[in-house]
């Protein structure tokens, strides 16, 4: 198991629900802008036993409804099924934050009612996504996770991290018709700090944003600013 860090209580991250997150560590992509770059590096960060985790979730039942699974890329993980039966076991909602480049792991969580909740990131239109993932990504898998959502067998977001340097006029209606249909999109404004891999780009202004809104608003039903 590779979980690093946990946040003992958050009211942002799984919508309307009071939670905490576990940290996964290990991705597949390499996001320039990335603040978590100690999940992603190699570090000499100590992985916190499972059964710490567990008792600090006892110890706040009744006070927490939900864990969220974030990272890294938490599908890379060989123990993820594990990790979320035994946290299921204590009657929490699970959330699952994603790059989606994993389908059918993720088909397998939500057809084994593992997940009520899924964000999953969009990087950039098709055309970008290796530009702005850092990686050679397999946008048919993406594309297959994209699919998987739409069907609301779960709750679900798609959500963009904007960047002036990587995210145009363009861009943003190819994104629109590769996740036409889908329920729910946030546009999350980038923050540059000392944590991302690499830095020193600048946030879309909130002006260019609430434009996009509307040009997405045309192929999403529920568009909205997270950080504006």
């Amino acid at each position: 198991m590779n979980i690093v860090g946990y946040e003992k209580l958050t009211l942002v991250d799984y919508p309307e629900k009071v939670a905490c997150i576990l940290f996964l560590k290990g991705c597949n992509f390499l996001c320039p802008f990335c603040h978590n770059k100690e999940l992603v590096l190699p570090s000499s960060e100590e992985v916190i036993p499972f059964n710490d985790v567990l008792d600090f979730l006892k110890s706040r039942a009744g006070k927490l409804d939900a864990v969220v699974i974030s990272g890294g890329e938490p599908t890379l993980d060989p123990d993820l099924v594990y990790i979320i039966k035994e946290i299921k076991k204590l009657g929490y909602l699970v959330k699952l934050d994603t790059n989606g480049s994993n389908p059918e792991l993720l088909q397998y969580l939500i057809d084994h009612k593992l997940i009520d909740y899924c964000a999953m990131d969009i990087k950039n239109s098709p055309e970008k996504y290796n530009l702005t993932a850092g990686a050679s990504v397999d946008l048919s898998a993406i594309q297959k996770s994209v699919r998987i959502l739409e069907n609301d067998a779960i709750d679900y977001e798609f959500r963009m991290t904007t960047i002036e340097e990587f995210h145009k006029d363009e861009d943003i209606y190819k994104i629109g018709e590769f996740l036409k249909g889908a329920k729910r999109f946030y546009f999350q404004k980038y923050e540059d700090n000392e944590n991302c891999i690499v830095g020193g780009f600048h946030p879309v202004e909130e002006k260019k944003i609430r434009q996009w809104t509307t040009i997405l608003s045309n192929y999403i039903n529920d568009v909205n600013l997270r950080g504006y």
